[in-house]
């Protein structure tokens, strides 16, 4: 019984390190040694992710951090203020880690480094003005925030690396979760819907495409073929089209188009989770209520005509 499994439990299956969270057996991987030069690395990797995921314009060297403040505090307009609030948060993070990658290069030197240091002290509540402000930015669909990684570089500062790790095979198994969930979401909704046949083979080898990639690094010698594989399973879901024969009433072309629109949606849903390692709640819960709409549309196979309408 999954149940009886205690959490963070490590064991070889079929060869390979793995740890239990919440229902899965993720890949695991060795932390490295709890040094700051281990910690600037983390970090630096936190912050090329964090980056990468989030709306574009937000990536503020450092130094100017003194101007996108002034700029964010000068502002009076909300919309406007959101932005320049994002633009101060990037300068901030920034400025961290700046600060932070000194600190490596002067400890390189043999001087010691103490966790009390006015340096770490100042590189610690940067990251965590930048984990509040961090609620401004919006991830690169504009469609929902990600706090979860705006948090993760002040939790690879604060806490020991092993302790991070496991942070983050939490994380990953909610991820799983979330995609077995639209999965699922997507069998159920275009089972039984002779137009959607082979859909089902499609959206489960992304599911486990998308799986396996949330668990490998990208340091991994098998990131090239895990990859691969997600990204070629994604474009082939995205590609199926529906059985519609020649005679097809435009009630059924309806009900085609817009499920073609939900699977690409679910795809990209998949996609954002399966890149950026975290669940992304209200985005998959805005698509579990257009699946749940359009099953009651289309629950059975309709009759030339008798399709409704889906919002």
């Amino acid at each position: 019984m999954d149940s009886a499994i205690p959490l963070g439990k490590k064991q070889i299956i079929d060869g390979q390190l793995r740890v239990y969270y919440y229902g899965y057996w993720i890949k695991a991987y060795e932390a490295p040694a709890d040094t700051l030069l281990a910690k600037k690395r983390l970090i630096e990797a936190l912050t090329r992710r964090l980056f990468n995921h989030v709306e574009h314009g937000i990536n503020v060297p450092g130094r100017r951090l003194d101007e996108a403040r002034r700029a964010f505090e000068s502002e009076t307009d909300p919309q406007r203020k959101r932005v320049k609030g994002a633009m101060l948060a990037g300068a901030i993070f920034n400025r961290a880690a700046d600060i932070f990658t000194k600190l490596v290069e002067i400890q390189e030197l043999g001087v010691a480094i103490e966790p009390d240091n006015a340096l770490m002290r100042e590189c610690g509540e940067h990251l965590l003005e930048a984990l509040t402000l961090g609620k401004m930015v919006l991830h690169r669909s504009g469609e929902e925030g990600l706090d979860e990684l705006w948090g993760e570089p002040f939790k690879a500062f604060s806490f020991p690396i092993e302790a991070f790790y496991n942070s983050r095979y939490v994380k990953i198994a909610q991820s799983m979760r979330a995609i077995d969930g639209i999965r699922d979401e997507m069998l159920a909704t275009f089972a039984g819907l002779p137009m959607f046949a082979g859909l089902d083979r499609l959206a489960c080898e992304l599911a486990h495409a998308a799986k396996v990639k949330c668990e490998t690094l990208r340091t991994d010698a098998e990131i090239f073929e895990v990859w691969t594989s997600f990204v070629v399973s994604a474009e082939k879901l995205a590609a199926f089209q529906p059985l519609l024969g020649p005679d097809a009433s435009p009630a059924e072309r309806e009900q085609a188009a817009r499920g073609v629109e939900l699977i690409v949606r679910g795809k990209n849903v998949i996609s954002y989770i399966t890149r950026a390692r975290v669940p992304m709640p209200k985005t998959p819960s805005e698509l579990m209520d257009r699946y749940a709409r359009y099953r009651a549309a289309y629950g059975a196979a309709p009759a030339s005509g008798t399709a409704r309408s889906v919002a």
